[in-house]
């Protein structure tokens, strides 16, 4: 990875055939990858990014995240490793300990241990050895592999975790942390602090760890048209991202009255208990150069790469696209190369 990126990241909510011409547009306009989501009840994200392989030729792509809960990680490997043969080995695999598992009934009994089975299970796999696998959750009796010529074994880890827990035992298998949800500089520090306490305990180098930071964002001319959009967007997330930001002073009414009409799926109303300053925190929203602005505090705090996330425009997504690839950019990209 490069010392400071900037990726697009799309909800997977689209007809097929609009990923592959969107993830053209985003490489065009120069940006250096796209993330697809892998949320509950959206598409899955394997052929969204099928597509945006084939219609892409150098920027990075990748799931952030998937999850071994609803996933067995032989089809985890199975699928990235496709994915990044059609790629041409420009994928990477985000894994994450999943979200809203409570809808479907999953229990994430022994979350942590999971996550770092799974992710040894499909390196594994991946490595193509036919010799078991010993693991508590996701064992492999050995004698066999994937039954096709795996293109490359090393494909890069990426963990979505706020926890300090989840990072020590995950830290070994990861070459980045993505903090999803938010734009908050104040975070970086602390994020630092638990890569290095993490690295310390394992023994592996920090500066190959990279900070991802990747949040709703809303661009427009019209700033505040773009902001009153981006509380709307923001409001069913915030206040789950607001209980994992150990950084974060918030009054703890005004939260409770943003999770009450999250609840009952009114978000206009949260979104007026969201000011402006709040919105910082949580989204890259307003013109091109309010969110430019932002996106350099970010890389000026430590991120590695930042992600703009969905919804990017008013009107619709290649307006957004058109106004962070012309305008936002060339803002930024001198600055951080």
């Amino acid at each position: 990875m490069n010392k400071h990126e900037i990726g697009i990241a799309f909800q997977t909510n689209k007809p097929i055939n609009e990923y592959g011409p969107l993830a053209r547009l985003v490489e065009n306009y120069g940006f250096h990858g796209v993330t697809v989501y892998n949320d509950l009840l959206y598409q899955p994200c394997w052929l969204p990014l099928l597509e945006i392989a084939r219609y892409t030729k150098k920027i990075r792509i990748g799931p952030a995240s998937v999850n071994p809960f609803t996933t067995h990680p032989l089809n985890i490997a199975g699928n990235i490793a496709l994915i990044d043969e059609c790629s041409y080995g420009r994928s990477y695999l985000g894994l994450a300990r999943g979200a809203w598992l409570d809808y479907i009934g999953l229990e994430q009994k022994h979350a942590i241990q999971k996550l770092k089975d799974a992710m040894g299970c499909i390196r594994h796999l991946l490595k193509q050895r036919t010799d078991s696998y010993s693991s508590k959750h996701f064992p492999l009796k050995g004698g066999d592999s994937l039954r096709w010529k795996i293109t490359r074994s090393d494909i890069p880890f990426l963990l979505g975790s706020w926890g300090p827990e989840t990072i020590r035992n995950c830290i070994g298998e990861i070459s980045e942390i993505k903090l999803g949800g938010t734009a908050n500089s104040d975070v970086v520090p602390w994020i630092k602090k638990q890569i290095t306490d993490a690295v310390l305990e394992s023994k592996i180098e920090a500066s190959n760890i990279g900070i991802v930071l990747g949040c709703v964002s809303v661009v427009d001319n019209d700033g505040e048209k773009a902001r009153n959009m981006a509380r709307k967007e923001v409001a069913l997330y915030l206040p789950i991202v607001a209980r994992l930001d150990p950084t974060l002073k918030i009054d703890l009414d005004l939260l409770r009255c943003i999770q009450k009409a999250t609840s009952k799926y009114n978000l206009k109303e949260a979104s007026e208990y969201i000011d402006d300053k709040l919105l910082e925190v949580f989204t890259l929203s307003g013109t091109p150069s309010e969110i430019a602005k932002q996106t350099l505090k970010l890389f000026n705090a430590g991120v590695n790469r930042v992600e703009f996330g969905t919804p990017h425009g008013l009107l619709n997504e290649n307006k957004g696209l058109e106004l962070l690839g012309k305008e936002v950019l060339p803002r930024l990209i001198d600055r951080i190369s």
